[in-house]
């Protein structure tokens, strides 16, 4: 069984917004992000540049970092960055993230659009 976790900085393009976030899965989260599945934060400040990731073994370990960076100050979260993407660059095709699998995420998720239980709900009560 995989016990890998993630955090990871989301950024837009201007490198004025940036997102910490956490996950299990880290090339379907980002490939989540960039089709904007979710209409969170990510989507509505348009934070699509993966710009930094650490791994950690378990998911404990991952939620306990998340923790850590969101209590950072900005300038420290951008000294991170810096120190291991200096140009800010995206790094969603270092992990495998490439249109082809944004397209199928993006196409996934039309096909099971209204199977949630919420979804459903909210059909039902107007």
């Amino acid at each position: 069984m995989n016990n890998e976790a993630y955090i990871y900085f989301m950024a837009n393009q201007h490198k004025n917004v940036l997102y910490t976030g956490v996950t299990n899965n880290i090339v379907r989260r980002i490939a989540e992000h960039k089709a904007k599945i979710n209409k969170g934060f990510t989507y509505k400040y348009n934070c699509d540049k993966l710009v930094y990731f650490e791994s950690f073994s378990s998911i404990t370990d991952a939620l306990r970092r998340e923790k850590q960076l969101k209590n950072w100050k900005r300038e420290w979260k951008d000294e991170l960055v810096n120190e291991q993407n200096a140009a800010w660059e995206d790094l969603s095709e270092v992990i495998g993230v490439d249109e082809e699998l944004i397209n199928a995420v993006r196409d996934h998720y039309k096909e099971i659009a209204g199977q949630a239980r919420n979804d459903l709900n909210d059909k039902y009560s107007q």
